[in-house]
């Protein structure tokens, strides 16, 4: 049985920001499971008995090779992709790089990187970044 195709599957992302306001995205690869090409808050699926927090340094490890802090709660999303037939519930978290410098891993599922301004964001976005955006615009003029 496949998560998010034969029954809901839990998938966490990540909106790392960096100290000069830039968020970090990540271009969907041939091989992702979903949204192919479309440029995301990383991110991946959660395991059994895995927490969300853990679940989530753990693909941002091993996709992106970084060591991150895993902070606020942003927002839980119901990611329905009729199109796709599949189904998932993603919370998404703020997040900060402890350790290193984001490369690609796995080209397979990741087909760029980079930082963007907030005013300065591509606009083939997933359905879940386009969500967290709009939600993380309002976070950033509040703790500034």
């Amino acid at each position: 049985m496949r998560r998010g195709i034969d029954y809901i599957g839990v998938g966490v992302g990540a909106i790392i920001r960096d100290d000069q306001g830039r968020v970090f995205l990540a271009k969907r690869g041939p091989q992702a499971k979903n949204e192919r090409g479309l440029w995301e808050f990383p991110g991946g699926a959660v395991e059994f008995g895995e927490t969300l927090r853990d679940a989530l340094a753990r693909e941002i490890r091993e996709e992106y090779g970084i060591v991150i802090r895993v902070e606020d709660l942003l927002t839980v999303t119901d990611h329905i992709l009729p199109d796709e037939r599949q189904h998932w519930v993603s919370p998404s978290f703020i997040c900060r790089i402890l350790e290193g410098t984001p490369t690609i891993r796995e080209p397979e599922k990741c087909s760029a990187i980079g930082w963007f301004a907030l005013d300065d964001m591509p606009d083939d976005l997933t359905m879940v970044t386009r969500h967290d955006l709009e939600l993380y615009r309002a976070y950033a003029r509040v703790i500034r």
